[in-house]
């Protein structure tokens, strides 16, 4: 019944838990949750970092959005929660609204408040996020996610890793250094760091760098070995419990005067509802966040589908995102998509379904209700050092410019473009330049179709560029002109252009010369100084016929609702096919050349090459080409052409 296909529509997880596969898959799942939890717990007390909030609101930012993902998402494998461009994105809110102290006084009540109205402001532009991709997918919107091509796509998150790379500075050399969320913010924010660096922590930034080096060594022997390691080491967790053992024992914090996480909140606080001061002030904010976060989650998931074979649901997606952002922002979480590093963790150590999800959120829950003191000691510079580590997949983008200039060099200059905007004006700023430049490109691909002169490949049905193939054959006095993309007022004069090369010739100029020649014949004729012959007829006109082939349906219709037709242009010029066309071609020829053809032309076999036929490409061009009707060329827009 419809009752039942929406409820299962709106449910995914009524119709996958039913038919869950208890003693193949719950074993796997357990294990997957466990470490996928561990690496959750960490990921989210270092992501608070980048929003400028206390650690602990991070493992609400963990725990929250997997529930609600259980029951609405459409992905098996992907682990929801907190995730670095996201964090950064709503940092970025975060310290435009309540910026540092600017008194130095750094009193507890102080630091207190300030605390205070930042996690209300990242828990309401996450609630406003999550209202944008709510409604994105009750209103099936889902499909804006093609706008957000790969290479754009790689290049934001590259420079969101270099500015979360960058944002990290303070907390490795323990400095104090003001958020600045304004274009060249980042060139703001190294001149703070280096105008300091002499008053740099020695031990958080010795501290920083051995975990770095550890994490990093460790990640490429995960990556190197995987294949023989029945789990990758998770050396988050070693290397977490080690520095808190070594913080605890050693007492850094007081020896040192190392920054350290301090006493984590235990339990949950009440549900608030956003402040709508701040919903005013942060509604692009909240449109970039939203947009973002999805377009990194359906991209990793629809990854996993490919992999395992089963679909997703774009809009199902951002209503689950959606959801899952409400719920988190209104118990003072931040904003969760998913985490690349953390969804490789859940999928490779044998992760089966969102069961996975739910065991890797009582992990934290535990944290959250018991055993979060133990991490009280922690220091912060460890966690900014775990929070990079988890960025080389997305640094290691920067090899796909040589990739995609060799592929494609649009999509290389719009990973370039992508990345010094998001580099230089902002994560948010930035991604509105890089869209509206990626869209200029389409214009301009639209404006400078690709155009080429084909030819029959090895004497069959086959046409392509002349000039990729040697065993070739070119009809004599036939031009096989084609065009990549529809025609359109806005490049007409370039296909004019590119025709006109192509056949080698330009029309206008032959017609030009024949009016000439004829006004002058005439004259001769008058003064009796030129005889008519039958050789005159050649002046009476070039005798070039015109044939498309290949344009989408119903095009004909169009045509001839706007009258295009006439005595000249007729509906017999098109062909389904280039070689429909070449064929009727070589036909007419031998027609006229043999007088035995001649009789037969009228018969009903040899009028069947006149046949008027649908084809699929092609939008618009006849206007264009009626008022050239003499010129040489034959017109083709044929997927066969491709």
């Amino acid at each position: 019944t419809w009752a039942k296909k929406i409820a299962l529509r709106l449910f995914p997880v009524v119709s996958w838990l039913p038919a869950y596969r208890f003693r193949e898959w719950i074993l796997n799942d357990i294990i997957s949750g466990i470490n996928t939890g561990l690496v959750a717990v960490l990921q989210g007390l270092a992501f608070a970092l980048l929003v400028n909030v206390p650690p602990s609101y991070g493992l609400y930012a963990a725990f929250f959005p997997v529930l609600v993902y259980f029951i609405f998402g459409t992905s098996r494998h992907i682990s929801v929660g907190p995730f670095p461009v996201l964090s950064l994105m709503v940092g970025g809110v975060v310290t435009r609204l309540v910026p540092d102290d600017s008194t130095g006084n750094g009193t507890s009540t102080n630091t207190s408040a300030i605390n205070d109205e930042r996690v209300m402001v990242a828990a309401s532009v996450t609630f406003l996020s999550g209202v944008v991709q709510l409604l994105l997918g009750i209103f099936q919107f889902g499909f804006i996610v093609i706008y957000l091509s790969q290479s754009l796509i790689s290049g934001f998150t590259t420079a969101a890793a270099i500015h979360v790379l960058v944002s990290q500075l303070k907390f490795m050399f323990q400095l104090s250094v003001p958020g600045f969320n304004v274009p060249f913010g980042i060139i703001y924010t190294l001149e703070s760091v280096f105008s300091q660096i002499t008053k740099a922590n020695v031990a958080d930034l010795v501290t920083s760098l051995i975990v770095l080096l550890i994490v990093f060594v460790v990640k490429e022997m995960n990556d190197r070995y995987k294949e023989k390691l029945p789990a990758p080491i998770p050396i988050e967790l070693l290397v977490t419990i080690l520095a808190a053992l070594i913080s605890y024992f050693v007492n850094l914090e007081e020896k040192f005067d190392v920054a350290v996480v301090g006493k984590l909140e235990e339990g949950f606080h009440a549900p608030v509802a956003p402040d709508a001061d701040i919903l005013q002030k942060c509604i692009g904010d909240g449109i970039s966040i939203a947009i973002v976060g999805f377009a990194v989650a359906f991209s990793v998931a629809k990854v996993y589908s490919i992999k395992h074979d089963y679909p997703i649901d774009g809009n199902q997606e951002l209503i689950a995102f959606g959801l899952g952002n409400i719920v988190g922002g209104s118990f003072k979480g931040f904003a969760s998509s998913t985490a690349l590093s953390r969804s490789g963790v859940q999928e490779s150590t044998g992760g089966k379904t969102q069961i996975a999800g739910i065991i890797s959120s009582v992990i934290v829950l535990v944290v959250i209700l018991a055993i979060g003191f133990l991490l009280a000691p922690l220091q912060k510079s460890v966690l900014a050092s775990l929070a990079l580590g988890n960025l080389k997949g997305m640094l290691m983008q920067f090899k796909e410019i040589g990739i995609l200039w060799r592929k494609d060099k649009y999509d290389c200059v719009i990973w370039v473009v992508t990345f010094l905007s998001a580099i230089f004006l902002g994560l948010d700023i930035g991604l509105a330049a890089a869209v509206a430049f990626q869209l200029l490109t389409v214009v301009i691909r639209s404006q400078i179709p690709s155009c080429t002169v084909l030819a029959n490949v090895g004497r069959s049905n086959i046409y392509r560029n002349r000039k990729d193939y040697t065993d070739i054959y070119e009809p004599e006095g036939v031009k096989i002109f084609r065009c990549s993309s529809p025609i359109f007022f806005a490049n007409i004069e370039f296909f004019r252009e590119k025709l006109i090369t192509a056949v080698g010739f330009n029309p206008l100029r032959v017609l030009r010369k024949r009016n000439k020649a004829l006004r002058k014949i005439r004259k001769m004729l008058k003064k009796g100084e030129l005889q008519v012959t039958p050789t005159l007829k050649e002046f009476v006109r070039l005798d070039i016929d015109i044939y498309i082939a290949g344009a989408y349906d119903g095009l004909l219709d169009k045509l001839e609702r706007s009258a295009f037709f006439d005595e000249e242009i007729k509906p017999s010029m098109f062909f389904l096919t280039i070689h429909d066309a070449v064929l009727h071609i070589l036909l007419k020829k031998d027609i006229a050349n043999s007088p035995k053809l001649k009789l037969a032309e009228v018969t009903p076999q040899s009028s069947s090459f006149l046949t008027l036929l649908p084809f699929q490409y092609c939008q618009a061009p006849c206007n264009a080409l009626h008022s050239y009707s003499s010129v040489c060329y034959l017109s083709l827009f044929s997927k066969d052409s491709h």
